[in-house]
């Protein structure tokens, strides 16, 4: 059965790099945390970059939050543009058909009582 993504704080991340550190085995932790050898791995090669850093992994944070933002600032747009499209369809659809109606017709029909003899 194939796992499920999941997702590790920093703290996390910085934690199990320092058990390394620390004389742990990459199997060892692996086993005790439930990690692959290679995301271990991974973050042992972040770690040695600065990425696993407090300022690091917040600006990547405020990174992801800005592109979402801006996919959202781009629906809204669009949104937008549909409603005021749907609007002008919609009234010039009113302006048609007031326009194609007589005031002969509607004050003939009143008149007559409206009903077909």
């Amino acid at each position: 059965m194939p796992r499920r993504h999941r997702s590790h704080s920093t703290e996390f991340k910085r934690q199990v790099v320092a058990e390394y550190h620390g004389g742990e085995t990459l199997h060892a932790l692996g086993r005790r945390h439930d990690l692959s050898r290679n995301l271990i791995r991974i973050w042992i090669e972040k770690a040695e970059a600065g990425a696993l850093d407090e300022d690091v992994a917040a600006a990547e944070l405020m990174a992801e939050y800005e592109a979402r933002i801006a996919a959202l600032e781009r629906l809204a747009g669009r949104q937008a543009l549909e409603i005021e499209f749907l609007k002008g369809a919609q009234h010039s659809g009113r302006s048609q058909k007031s326009g194609h109606t007589s005031g002969t017709a509607d004050r003939a029909g009143s008149q007559s009582g409206g009903g077909v003899s």
